[in-house]
């Protein structure tokens, strides 16, 4: 597997662009469509803590085990959110697609579809990566759903496994998909992408 660099990946509809510092006020922005940060099962920053997420972000890509993007919508030109690879494994040819969260307007549309295509095709066919993975937590059901719909496997439940920002402990199920099966999860999101949505 390549290593992952810090790239641009685009579609007529989103750009997925390095994250950087500057991103920061957009950031705050695009939370706070739907006072995000309120949410229990997500990592979103509240008011004021968006220079800390950006910052943390961008250690882990130096350290090399993150990287992370800024999410554009490119008809209105505005950042609606975010999303990385993280827990990348070179040894192994595994990394995993997190910490993605959209502005609410921005939910429920082909935005999430999008993304999770190019990153998935750049992973698959540009690093090549033998596994992706995904994370959730127990109770955000939302967030599992929107995996399963994208064709991963859930490979079980890490009990006890991580912290919440409100100081409870969570169960994180774990999802994945291998190189063997992305041509056909790959025809399927094109596919999910083509068709009318249901409004």
């Amino acid at each position: 597997m390549r290593k992952p660099e810090p790239c641009t990946l685009e579609t007529p509809l989103v750009r997925l662009e390095p994250l950087s510092a500057d991103h920061v006020v957009d950031l705050e922005a695009a939370a706070r469509d739907g006072e995000l940060w309120n949410l229990r099962v997500t990592s979103v920053p509240a008011p004021g803590e968006t220079t800390t997420y950006v910052a943390a972000a961008l250690k882990g890509r130096d350290d090399g085990h993150m990287l992370p993007f800024a999410v554009r919508d490119r008809r209105g030109g505005r950042i609606i959110g975010s999303t990385r690879y993280h827990d990348i494994v070179m040894d192994v040819e595994r990394l995993e697609i997190g910490y993605t969260w959209y502005g609410r307007s921005w939910q429920r549309s082909h935005v999430n579809t999008s993304c999770k295509l190019l990153l998935l095709t750049h992973a698959f066919e540009t690093l090549g990566a033998a596994l992706v993975g995904w994370r959730t937590d127990n109770y955000n059901f939302a967030s599992q759903r929107a995996i399963e719909r994208l064709g991963a496997r859930k490979d079980g439940v890490l009990r006890h496994h991580a912290r919440r920002r409100d100081g409870t402990v969570r169960d994180t199920v774990m999802y994945s998909l291998a190189a063997g099966e992305w041509p056909e999860v790959k025809a399927h999101l094109e596919y999910l992408l083509a068709k009318p949505r249901e409004e």
